[in-house]
């Protein structure tokens, strides 16, 4: 197949689902929406900038670590998200003009935009007579979606226009029909970065370097980083001080947060610098590494879809504490393989966090669990799988 991308260049969850099309040995195209270096294998590599991502920098996680850790794009990132949502629609029609042009030129048998906002909405150009194949992850369409009237028709029309729908929850299957998308299209359910490689974590060395070696004590990872209108960060600060009065020596590790002026005021603040691991964006084997060591992870999410980093902790052996939103419902009943809580109560988040710590019925039983969850629905062979033949079956249906 000859396959155009549309996706943020270096998000690694979209380099993970192109690599699997390059080995496999598909004729792969990309057009990032972010500034970034070429990923290898590629047959071509176009940047359309849209919704002011030439302000980000060249290399980061995703497109919520604007500016990095630290950055003056971070610290004003709330702002940003809701300019984007004002201007960044506005700013579509030159990009779709030479989107349009990239697609009629290299002319491939199906695109596929990995997020609605903006990649769905800049491939919503598509030509017609090229099947177009829309993901959703996270908050497309609980948060993003509602962010403006503008983001509210564009997302419409992107729906409207996709022959096929691909979702990291079956939630936002029903979604999509809420918001414009037919239900007889084909759709499928599969994580966002095409599934959990587990030879791969397997093969994690458990003496992978670490930025410092840590105490055997019980860790407590939170790996999200700032995500302003999705995770409530400052509720897990604040959890931590009530965790502490009764597990002195656990220790909390959160990645993204590395020189984030919110994240150094709220541990002062707190009193917890001693318990508490500010990081920077780890390489991908040092993130599994650490979710080995640890025994929970936490993920205080009030928007959501299936956060990659949840699938990966599962697999790693983590019992898991995470808000409880629907599309984390998906993978986790709590009391069973996890704890779902109210995100937005530092109380409940630290005995979520109590609880999983000290439980050993839920640990041992929420492992067990979670391995045949991730073996049997997060499998990255299987997931794969059914996206080729959801692939083939949107072109056959369009040709």
């Amino acid at each position: 197949m000859r396959l155009l991308f549309v996706a943020d260049g270096r998000s690694p969850t979209a380099l993970s689902w192109m690599q699997h099309w390059i080995e496999a040995g598909h004729e792969t195209h990309l057009v990032s929406t972010f500034p970034c270096d070429r990923p290898a294998g590629l047959a071509s590599f176009h940047v359309q900038a849209v919704a002011f991502g030439s302000l980000a920098r060249r290399r980061g996680a995703s497109s919520e670590a604007l500016g990095g850790p630290g950055g003056a794009v971070q610290r004003w990132r709330s702002i940003l998200r809701r300019v984007r949502y004002v201007f960044g629609p506005i700013s579509l029609p030159a990009y779709q003009k030479r989107f349009r042009q990239i697609a009629a030129e290299i002319r491939p048998d199906l695109v596929h935009a990995l997020r609605i906002p903006f990649e769905g909405m800049l491939a919503e150009a598509t030509p017609e007579g090229i099947p177009l194949v829309v993901s959703t992850w996270g908050n497309d369409l609980t948060l993003h979606a509602r962010g403006s009237i503008l983001m509210s028709r564009l997302t419409r029309r992107t729906l409207h226009r996709a022959n096929g729908l691909i979702t990291d929850t079956a939630r936002d299957i029903r979604l999509a029909c809420e918001w414009g998308s037919s239900k007889g299209k084909p759709t499928i359910v599969v994580p966002g970065g095409g599934g959990i490689r587990l030879e791969e974590i397997e093969a994690v060395s458990p003496t992978t370097r670490l930025p410092e070696a840590l105490a055997d004590v019980p860790i407590v990872v939170n790996p999200r980083g700032q995500r302003p209108g999705s995770l409530r960060q400052d509720v897990f600060f604040q959890s931590i001080p009530l965790v502490l009065r009764r597990i002195p020596q656990a220790l909390f590790v959160c990645l993204q947060l590395a020189g984030d002026r919110e994240a150094e005021q709220w541990v002062d603040t707190l009193g917890i610098r001693a318990n508490t691991r500010l990081w920077e964006l780890l390489s991908r084997e040092q993130v599994l590494a650490l979710f080995k060591r640890a025994r929970v992870y936490v993920s205080p999410s009030i928007h959501d879809g299936t956060p990659n980093s949840l699938l990966e902790a599962m697999a790693c052996g983590c019992i898991p504490v995470a808000g409880d939103v629907e599309s984390i419902r998906e993978w986790v009943t709590s009391g069973e393989n996890g704890m779902l809580v109210d995100a937005n109560s530092a109380r409940e988040l630290a005995d979520g966090i109590v609880t999983a710590l000290e439980d050993r019925t839920l640990q041992e039983k929420g492992k067990n669990e979670n391995a045949r969850i991730i073996a049997e629905r997060a499998n990255h062979g299987q997931c794969m799988a059914m996206t080729e033949a959801f692939y083939t079956k949107v072109i056959k249906l369009n040709s």
